[in-house]
């Protein structure tokens, strides 16, 4: 099966009372050991967020989801977690957690294309 390469991929949540356990989904992290693909897709919509709660501070909450995405890319903007391998970056970024930004499980599967793959499970997932 030429094109079909293991995937995982976690929904990324916003918790803002953690103790109440209710979140919104504000994007996906995807990794493709194969093809060396660590990315994820992230936006929060102020407008369903503050509709969701008052209480947590947004721009903390953007400048999480940046960091998500430079330790992703590995970035030198990411600190230490991401000059690890991608793998390492994945488990650490996927880990459970009980802060505001967390992961949902993480899921697999079999994909052609990730980049595809990860814009498609974001539309699904978060739009």
């Amino acid at each position: 099966m030429q094109g079909n390469n293991l995937f995982e991929y976690a929904v990324i949540r916003v918790v803002p009372q953690v103790e109440r356990e209710e979140f919104l989904n504000v994007g996906v992290i995807l990794y493709c050991p194969a093809l060396k693909f660590l990315r994820c897709v992230c936006s929060l919509n102020e407008n369903r967020f503050n509709a969701f709660s008052t209480k947590a501070d947004i721009e903390e909450i953007k400048t999480h989801l940046h960091a998500f995405a430079e330790i992703c890319r590995g970035s030198g903007n990411g600190g230490p977690i991401a000059k690890l391998d991608l793998a390492s970056r994945f488990r650490w970024l996927t880990a459970t957690r009980s802060t505001v930004v967390q992961t949902s499980k993480v899921h697999p599967g079999l994909c052609e294309d990730p980049s595809k793959t990860l814009e498609k499970l974001y539309l699904e997932l978060v739009l």
